[in-house]
């Protein structure tokens, strides 16, 4: 059984960072895409970044890069998000999510597994 569990999360003053954690289990890791997904109150989850260890690629969503870096400890089956300069606007639950079918994409229905969420808030 595919699991996933997100930490990390936590309230921060802006221009602050956390590393958000992702735990995967039940699966062979590197063989999955791991996308991190975010949800605000009232707006549409949206795709915030994802890699894919087989491909050793990894993509990220305009509005947060440069900021904010994927990367996986596959010995621990874990991925990381190291978000930077924090901003009152990147407040929200932050998911991670495990893709099967090998295709990179932006679509939260391309993601079969999702891990229970972790609150990032971030103050002004």
């Amino acid at each position: 059984e595919v699991q996933l569990q997100a930490s990390g999360g936590g309230l921060v003053q802006a221009g602050g960072s956390l590393r958000l954690s992702c735990v995967a289990s039940g699966f062979t890791f590197d063989d999955y895409i791991i996308g991190w997904f975010r949800q605000a109150p009232g707006k549409e989850r949206e795709w915030v970044s994802c890699i894919s260890n087989t491909y050793g690629t990894t993509f990220t969503e305009d509005s947060v890069k440069g900021r904010f870096t994927i990367s996986s400890d596959n010995a621990k089956n874990t991925v990381y998000l190291e978000m930077n300069s924090l901003k009152p606007e990147d407040t929200a639950v932050y998911y991670c999510a495990a893709s099967e079918d090998g295709i990179i994409s932006r679509s939260p229905a391309r993601y079969t597994s999702w891990g229970q969420g972790t609150l990032v808030t971030v103050s002004s």
